[in-house]
């Protein structure tokens, strides 16, 4: 069995150690050879003639992984980015880009660039990949590059597929699995899981799994202390962001609450928050507690039915990032409860049977996601154009001595539901033909309806703002009014509707020499509706598609300006139905040769297509506030174009020396054009985020991965990869703000790599001993697409009373993509934050008899505080990390 959430199997499987041979020691020994559905045929993972990467359930379990923070280092071609559990988007191969911040990942994302799969069901979702508790695992497997013409839209850069073990008919089986650790200045972990297998009838057959899981907390919200690293707060900063509408923002600063002729808040310039009744020691804790449960039914011996159901809550507190400004590497500052329940049902079944010639398979789910989110949004103080009128007493009627910055605090409450269905009917043939096709019908459901209220304003300057939607009525909620301390909603619901053929042929030119062709045709309808507190964003949407004058007119755009952008080529709504439907539909391409030089030797060469559909923006057409230099007549793109990948791959896939040596290796390239990037708006609103496309990029590298049997006794793993991606075009109205041309994308190094060893050795009474060993490099990282951090760094610097102390890469002379003025030149270097290198060292020691184990291990031996994440959504830097040190037991029995 299992220990640990998906996202830690998906990244324990993407340490390319394709197969394992733990359970073939001794004389004669050879490497598993594993069986992969990675064409959507049951074949060897060897004679797949496209990468992929698979694990089984006891090379799993016998890498003993246990949070996704402990395994990131086995990524060699992968990456994972987000801000703690259930909130992070899978990349693979470099194709990377900015994702939107998690606060409006469901009103204003996008589309993953990475499919994730439980069994035959799709259930990715835009900025927050379902986090999948991962027990009683059958195998993962980990297809990169595009893999859209068998898997769709998602799989633009790879596919990530968990497959469960299902009922079995011939035995009853059962088991138990704990595991209890200790954290370096953290709290204790705790998990217990049990299944078990019983045959009903001769065709009935049952089998249940369910598990709990607390991981302790390691991060602390400490005493927020003013000039000592904690948050002052800066009418300098908030007046350069709006328009530097405040009279004298430096006076205002010298005078803040920590001067110590001032002994009252009231008297303060600027007031500095206070979390004094939040103070919590290890306060980002961890829950997973779920079941599982599937019925197989062998309808007669051509015809089966499996219906498998999973229920899961995640529920998290605090954060998983630490404030760099801030003493220590486990410390924070918050100023409101962080809270976030995540719950799902999923619900799949697959019909398999035989037609003559032809095997059949029908396959469907249906996923409901429910989101309660409460977070500190005390950050959006730190960026925005309107920051000073929700913080600070200004105006035509305020006399500047009557000036002051208020408490900043401020919250963001989420009520998300998303539903997914989806229906795959497909067809191989079974023929002894040396010609094979794969061809099938799919459809796919999805919707997110979001309800978002943030309390963005101040209550001491608007003591009830409560606030009603632009429009009408509401789409998830009655429109308001809402509470008196909510000053912005989001009420939107997202519909994408996907309809799509696909088919493979595979030809054998020779008895060696295949080729093979694969294509799918798509249709996607994306539907945006709702509104906000100041935006009717479904009559938005509808006047653009419409391109009516009075529509237009009638959500406060100029129809003569608008038809100006579209001559221009400024603006686009050629995918956009008069309905504000937004459609798309295309044919993409897959062809590969591969040659089987022998038995043990398959070389292959791949090129193929992926793609991500276009985004619809909420406040599409909006223009810009500033209209100086480049932002002159910019406007909102309506929504961002689809953007497509072109890969081409060589491998090679090799047994040596009599079976005791694997090589897998891949060389590739990929183009990606129209690289879609979420972003803010520099000149409006910073928080208010939209899509766009940022450019072109180009992306070349090598996957390898090795396994050796060393000796009888000794399996050595090790794997790497060589990454080098660029930049080639950026689109003009980025330039200066985005990484220019020639620059890295982001979230990847250029060298990865781990290396394994687990050595057995034998026992009396039948036992068996090991030792596992593991080292892991991940090379330096850039954090983000946009230019940044200088700017983050003078606000740090004014907000906290000092700098973050991260690394930051120098990428341009002047960071131009936004008029800041100081007493300088109102000009910032333009540099983004690195993700510095890092090592980890894991050891395991355990005995089993193959009916139960015991286990010792120590995960992060050397206690490294690697920067996993760097996330500036806030606009002052905060570090997501991997759990400290970790010293911990664990006991599994299975009943055979």
């Amino acid at each position: 069995m299992k220990k640990s959430q998906i996202s830690c199997a998906i990244l324990a499987a993407l340490a390319s150690v394709s197969v394992t041979a733990q359970q073939q020691t001794g004389p004669n020994a050879k490497i598993e050879t594993i069986e992969v559905t990675a064409t959507k045929r049951a074949e060897s993972i060897q004679d797949v003639p496209v990468a992929v990467t698979a694990l089984n359930g006891e090379a799993l379990e016998n890498m003993g992984i246990d949070s996704f923070q402990d395994y990131v280092e086995f990524l060699p071609n992968v990456t994972f980015q987000g801000t703690g559990p259930g909130q992070n988007e899978i990349y693979i191969r470099g194709a990377a880009t900015t994702q939107s911040n998690i606060m409006l990942s469901s009103v204003q994302a996008l589309q993953p660039s990475v499919a994730f799969y439980v069994d035959e069901m799709p259930v990715s979702m835009a900025g927050r990949n379902l986090d999948v508790y991962a027990t009683d695992v059958q195998r993962v497997e980990v297809l990169p590059g595009p893999q859209g013409t068998l898997f769709g839209a998602s799989s633009q850069a790879g596919t990530v597929r968990l497959i469960t073990k299902k009922p079995q008919h011939d035995a009853f089986t059962a088991g138990a699995d704990t595991n209890i650790s200790m954290t370096k200045g953290g709290e204790m972990s705790n998990a217990v899981e049990a299944y078990f297998n019983m045959p009903l009838t001769d065709e009935l057959a049952v089998r249940v799994a369910a598990y709990n899981d607390r991981q302790g907390g390691w991060i602390d919200n400490v005493l927020n202390q003013p000039g000592q690293g904690g948050y002052i707060g800066s009418a300098e900063v908030i007046s350069r962001i709006s328009g530097n509408v405040l009279s004298d923002p430096r006076a205002m600063d010298a005078n803040r609450i920590t001067n110590p002729d001032i002994t009252s808040r009231t008297e303060a310039d600027v007031v500095s928050p206070r979390n004094d009744g939040l103070v919590e020691d290890d306060f980002n804790d961890a829950i997973y507690a779920g079941a599982r449960i599937g019925v197989s039914y062998l309808i007669n011996e051509n015809w089966d039915l499996l219906v498998q159901h999973t229920q899961q809550t995640l529920e998290t507190e605090g954060v998983f990032a630490y404030d760099p400004n801030l003493e220590g590497e486990s410390s924070t500052n918050r100023f409101q409860p962080e809270e976030n329940t995540d719950e799902f049902g999923l619900t799949t079944w697959t019909l398999e049977g035989r037609l003559e010639k032809l095997d059949m398979v029908y396959t469907g789910g249906y996923l409901n996601r429910e989101i309660d989110t409460l977070a500190d949004y005390t950050g959006y103080t730190n960026g925005g154009l309107f920051s000073a009128y929700y913080v600070c007493n200004y105006g035509e009627a305020v006399a500047a001595e009557d000036e002051r910055c208020l408490d900043p605090t401020k919250y963001y409450r989420e009520d998300t539901t998303s539903t997914r269905s989806t229906h795959e009917l497909r067809f191989n043939t079974t023929m002894d033909t040396p010609w094979r096709v794969t061809a099938g019908l799919f459809y796919d459901d999805q919707e997110v309806a979001t309800i978002g209220q943030f309390n963005i304003a101040s209550t001491e300057k608007f003591p009830a703002m409560a606030r009603e939607l632009k429009g009408s009525e509401g789409i998830n909620s009655d429109g308001g009014p809402f509470p008196a301390d909510v000053s912005f909603v989001n009420d939107i619901t997202h519909t994408i509707e996907q309809i799509a053929v696909f088919g493979q042929l595979e030809y054998d030119l020779t008895d060696s020499l295949t080729a093979s062709i694969g294509a799918r045709w798509y249709q996607i309808d994306d539907e945006y509706k709702g509104s906000t507190s100041t935006v009717d964003v479904s009559r938005r949407i509808r006047a653009f598609g419409t391109l009516d004058p009075t529509e237009l007119e009638s959500v406060d755009l100029d129809p003569d300006a608008i038809n100006a952008a579209l001559d221009s080529g400024q603006l686009t709504v050629d995918d956009l139905e008069p309905d504000g439907v937004l459609s798309v539909d295309d044919t993409i391409f897959k062809f590969s040769l591969d040659w089987k030089v022998n038995d043990d030797i398959l070389l292959f060469a791949n090129y193929s297509e992926g793609f991500r559909p276009p985004v619809t923006n909420r406040v599409g057409g909006g223009l810009a506030s500033n209209q100086t230099g480049k932002f002159e007549n910019f406007r909102i793109p309506v929504y961002s174009t689809t953007d497509t990948l072109d890969n081409y791959e060589l491998g090679v896939k090799g047994d040596f020396l009599e079976g005791i040596l694997r090589v897998n290796a891949t060389a590739y390239y990929s183009e990606i054009t129209d690289l879609q990037t979420s972003r803010f708006d520099p000149t409006n609103i910073s928080f208010l985020v939209f899509t766009d496309n940022v450019g072109d990029a180009e992306i070349r590298g090598m996957d390898a991965d090795i396994t050796w049997l060393a000796t009888d006794d000794l399996v050595i793993n090790a794997a790497f990869s060589v990454l080098d991606t660029e930049l080639t075009r950026v689109n003009d109205e980025l330039a200066g703000i985005s990484a220019g041309v020639g620059s890295r994308l982001p979230y990847s190094a250029k060298f990865s790599g781990n290396i394994n060893a687990r050595y057995f050795f034998e026992m009396e009474e039948g036992r068996r001993g090991y030792v596992n060993g593991s080292v892991s490099y991940t090379g330096d990282r850039l954090a983000g697409m946009v230019m940044d951090a200088y700017v983050m760094e003078d606000a740090t610097s004014l907000i906290y009373g000092t700098g973050s102390g991260l690394s930051i890469e120098d990428e341009a002379s002047v960071y131009e993509g936004v008029t800041y003025q100081d007493a300088n030149d109102g000009t910032f270097r333009g540099g983004r934050y690195i993700q510095d290198a890092y090592v980890i060292a894991n050891l395991a020691v355990g005995v089993t008899n193959d009916v139960w184990k015991a286990e010792l291990y120590i995960d992060n031996v050397f206690d490294e505080h690697a920067v996993l994440n760097i996330d500036t959504q806030q606009f002052t830097p905060k570090v997501v990390t991997n759990r400290p040190r970790t010293i911990g037991v664990r006991l599994s029995y299975d009943y055979l």
